[in-house]
């Protein structure tokens, strides 16, 4: 008599066990920071030739702010320019009472950059996704967060 009871469970809990885990990701998040650079400007090291050069170190640390322009926490971090009067190599991290979420990828000179999350700790942990960074021209960067957590 043929068993193939075994092989069915076997297939049964393994459909279950991924639908199981498919179902424990939490659905896609938004969130909208501004990076306010109005007081407190990145800051150029300049390495090579005089003036803007590949190689160039843009270092920042500034507040984090909501939509409504309150403090929420801190954005800190560097880019080194790869592309004159086009691009920077970027990473850094957007600090809040609750964890962190850290970024890197290709900041463009103008209009918007989209940005990879590439991790985060405390409630941002398992954090996975991307960030547009738009820069509005006047000091402050909006930052859309577009990201699950596993």
């Amino acid at each position: 008599m043929n068993r193939p009871l075994p092989i069915l469970n076997t297939v049964l809990s393994m459909t279950i066990g991924s639908v199981l885990v498919a179902c424990a990701k939490e659905a896609s998040q938004t969130l909208i920071t501004i990076a306010d650079a109005r007081d407190h400007p990145a800051q150029m090291v300049d390495i090579a030739e005089s003036g803007d050069s590949v190689g160039d170190i843009l270092t920042f640390d500034q507040p984090l702010l909501d939509e409504g322009m309150n403090a929420i926490g801190n954005n800190s971090g560097i880019c080194i320019r790869t592309r004159v009067g086009h691009s920077f190599q970027c990473q850094w991290t957007l600090t809040f009472d609750n964890g962190s979420i850290q970024v890197a990828g290709r900041e463009f000179d103008q209009g918007a950059s989209t940005i990879s999350i590439i991790g985060g700790t405390g409630d941002y942990s398992g954090i996975s996704g991307e960030m547009e960074s738009t820069n509005n021209g006047d000091g402050p960067f909006t930052q859309i967060l577009r990201y699950r957590i596993q």
